[in-house]
């Protein structure tokens, strides 16, 4: 079974974005700056370590559909409605370039230089002359601000707005510089400003000068900079990027150290299957070259056979470093019947990871228990401890201010997930569930668990196809037991992906993206300001004060140890609010892939499909 990729998709300048930071120190200018002291890299630096420099270049890289889209209806991927073809993000960069080997720094794209303000109110980014999009015009400050002001405006997907929010504005300085202006002091606002995705004031325009609205584009070709142009498509089922032969990093006298070792292919190709099964066959069929696979029984017992053997077709699982986050069956705590905290906490009692680990995933998971698994920002990376001094200076207050938004439990030892480990058992735990359900009024009586008006605990688990079927039926045996009546419905990833933007569901499995340096994506995330916005990764509903007032002090952190104790803080009062059933993690990433493919050593913190499409090559057979 499968560890999810993220419910929303969010092209892969805004992950490398979030899994990066960047603070401000004194007033700095280069290609590139960080958060805590100095960049790893210096000005002028030939290439990051984690490439190869001399990959040869060349050749087609075929992939399949990445997660479980199964077809696309346009290429605009900054707007709200509609599916967004695969791979799109080749055509689009920003003014600067994060570092896969860094929690914190970031490096000038099409800006050969980067200056934070000595207040840290603003910062300033020169445009690069020779920078060009893709019709051949220059890449200019009017541009950058464009693309700034339509992604904040009601056109675009309101993740952005939320995003940006603390950006008060992009001012045009002069033809190639430009200044975005803060709202407050947020170590992380230079780093957004420098990595939302840039295209042109041209995108959309028609042969008679007229515009078509931005929310509109569809089919239209993206207008940008990146390395790829769309050579062809089928609606819905493939597409083709070919590299573009005038790309503008290609025609500098001098390699551009950030893309040396990238995008190694001349064409990229995405066929999109039914299903993950008919993916699979493809594969051994020698129809794609590579995929990632998310499925603890499928890597045990489907890749195998002849060209397996033979060393055609090899699997590998890479290690990685990413903060693991959380995945689980969220609630959606809009629902009057989740409202409850003894609820929520009810049910995570129902389910039995340690049955799941040995049955379905052949012992391949370990137990989520926190919001930022597997990384020093959870409240039990080094244990179950109490709450620091400084970690008790954040949450007093507003324990004093909100006391019904603190729970009692955030000043003791973080709680694990329910286990029925020996002494432990499932029996065990569905008794205090039982009890949890009876103090918040729920009682089992004429066949079913029922509230004081007689009306039967029932509600529906959605998910966007039939892969997780396994682990939802057997949770849902354990429920029945407690007399929580549940129905499961499946759809297809468009279906499904409307559902969440509109909030209509009662439980659903989410993966919250991982993120080594946490700061702005959490208003998204869980801010109660989104969760009034449809389309908003807020699925859960989570309207808190506290949680307010935590992620502003994350944002505020001006070095890691403040930001460590903000989100430790912040991970205590969501996991003691029980919104999220955890589920579990794997610290790598399983790649099946073909033998002429190649790679260089993984860096710390990636996306195995983005490393792939990045990074990798292919050996052509002589």
């Amino acid at each position: 079974m499968p560890t999810l990729k993220p419910i929303r998709q969010v092209a892969h300048f805004l992950l490398l974005a979030l899994l990066v930071g960047l603070g401000v120190n004194t007033a700095i200018a280069g290609q590139g700056i960080a958060q805590y002291g100095k960049p790893k890299y210096p000005d002028g630096f030939a290439h990051f370590d984690y490439v190869n420099p001399n990959a040869p270049r060349g050749g087609t890289l075929v992939l399949p559909n990445p997660g479980q889209r199964t077809s696309f209806d346009k290429f605009n991927p900054f707007t709200l409605r509609g599916i967004t073809a695969p791979g799109i993000d080749l055509m689009f960069e920003s003014l600067a370039e994060g570092s896969a080997d860094e929690v914190s720094s970031i490096y000038g794209l099409l800006a050969d230089d980067i200056q934070v303000a000595k207040d840290h109110k603003s910062v300033t980014f020169h445009i690069r002359s020779e920078a060009k999009f893709s019709d051949g015009s220059p890449v200019l400050a009017a541009d950058v601000k464009y693309s700034f002001d339509t992604l904040m405006s009601g056109k675009a997907h309101p993740r952005y707005k939320t995003t940006f929010a603390d950006i008060k504005e992009a001012v045009v300085l002069s033809e190639r510089s430009i200044r975005f202006d803060f709202k407050n002091d947020n170590a992380e606002l230079p780093i957004l400003a420098g990595t939302f995705p840039v295209f042109s004031r041209n995108w959309g325009k028609r042969p008679d000068g007229s515009m078509i609205p931005f929310e509109k584009l569809a089919f239209e070709a993206p207008i940008a900079s990146g390395p790829y142009l769309i050579e062809s498509f089928k609606a819905g089922k493939s597409i083709v990027y070919k590299k573009n032969p005038n790309y503008w990093a290609d025609q500098l006298s001098k390699p551009l150290n950030v893309r040396v070792g990238f995008y190694n292919f001349d064409r990229v190709l995405y066929k999109l299957y039914s299903d993950d099964a008919v993916r699979l066959e493809a594969f051994k069929a020698g129809e794609f070259d590579a995929l990632v696979e998310y499925r603890a029984k499928i890597w045990a017992k489907g890749y195998v056979g002849s060209k397996f053997d033979k060393g055609i077709l090899l699997k590998k699982a890479f290690l990685n470093h990413n903060g693991a986050g959380m995945q689980g069956f969220a609630m959606n705590v809009r629902r009057p019947i989740f409202k409850d905290v003894r609820v929520r906490e009810a049910l995570g009692y129902a389910l039995d990871f340690e049955w799941l680990n040995r049955q379905i995933f052949f012992d391949q998971y370990s137990r989520i228990n926190s919001y930022f698994t597997n990384s020093d920002l959870s409240a039990n990376f080094d244990g179950p401890r109490k709450p620091t001094e400084a970690e008790l200076k954040l949450l007093k207050p507003l324990k004093a201010k909100y006391p019904q938004w603190v729970p009692d439990a955030v000043f003791g030892p973080m709680p694990a997930a329910p286990s029925t480990k020996p002494p432990g058992s499932l029996r065990q735990n569905l008794k205090k569930a039982r009890e949890l359900l009876m103090h918040a009024g729920w009682q089992y009586r004429d066949g079913a668990l029922r509230n004081e008006k007689g009306e039967p605990f029932r509600f529906e688990i959605v998910e966007d196809g039939g892969f997780f079927l396994r682990v939802i039926s057997a949770y849902v045996r354990n429920l029945e037991k407690l007399g929580v009546q549940v129905d499961i419905r499946t759809s297809d990833f468009a279906l499904h992906q409307k559902r969440m933007n509109e909030y209509d569901f009662d439980m659903t499995t989410v993966r919250f993206q991982d993120s080594q340096n946490p700061g702005n994506e959490l208003w998204d995330r869980f801010g109660s300001q989104a969760a009034k916005e449809k389309g908003s990764d807020n699925v859960i509903g989570v309207q808190s004060p506290v949680v307010d007032a935590l992620i502003d002090e994350i944002t505020k952190a001006q070095n890691r140890e403040q930001l460590r104790t903000a989100t430790r803080a912040l991970d205590r009062v969501l996991w003691n609010s029980y919104y999220v059933v955890p589920q579990w993690y794997n610290p790598t990433h399983r790649v099946a892939f073909r033998h002429e493919m190649r790679y260089p050593e993984p860096p710390l913190y990636y996306s195995a499909e983005l490393w792939i499409m990045q990074n990798w090559w292919k050996e052509e057979s002589k």
